[in-house]
């Protein structure tokens, strides 16, 4: 608003001009300050600039970390591989992950060529074993004798990937189950 004052003020103390041509200026003012819309929804920004009005605010906390706890920050730090285990009914695939950097230490999975020919079955509980003993090689290979391991919502703690896991555990890699 101060800008326009002053471009305004300029125009009329520069030296006098005709009536049109200060109409035409103070109107090209007027034009420049209107509401913006979009699509007839006004969006100016709020406070620091960040979202239109239009959305939802949330608020606003002083400390980001407060409602997470100590437990919850330092886990990645602490248990830093996690175990992936995926089963369908044609094949199965585990992999160790380091949850800091998100990269894969560790992979198994029975539609890789080696695997795939030795196996008479790429989805049964032998092929869980298999992969699980494959799996423990390549994570000892990487100095990995430790993950964590919590299964997906729709996944159960039985079969196949008890399978996986024991076999895992049986080969030398401590792993920690998280059941809700």
């Amino acid at each position: 608003m101060s800008v326009a004052f002053f471009r305004l003020s300029a125009a009329l103390s520069a030296r006098p001009q005709p009536a049109s041509r200060l109409l035409r200026s103070s109107l090209s003012i007027q034009a420049c300050f209107g509401p913006r819309s979009f699509f007839g929804v006004e969006d100016f920004l709020d406070d620091d600039n960040s979202r239109p009005y239009t959305y939802q605010k949330e608020k606003k906390s002083k400390n980001p970390n407060k409602h997470i706890s100590f437990k919850q920050r330092t886990i990645a730090y602490m248990e830093p591989f996690t175990l992936d285990v995926f089963i369908s009914k044609r094949f199965v695939s585990a992999s160790l992950t380091h949850r800091v950097t998100s990269k894969q230490v560790a992979v198994a999975g029975t539609n890789s060529k080696d695997i795939k020919a030795a196996l008479k079955s790429r989805s049964d509980i032998s092929a869980c074993l298999a992969i699980g003993r494959i799996l423990s090689d390549r994570a000892r290979e990487a100095d990995v004798y430790t993950a964590s391991y919590t299964p997906r919502e729709r996944d159960k703690f039985e079969g196949q990937i008890r399978a996986v896991v024991q076999s895992l555990i049986d080969n030398g890699i401590d792993v920690k189950i998280y059941l809700d």
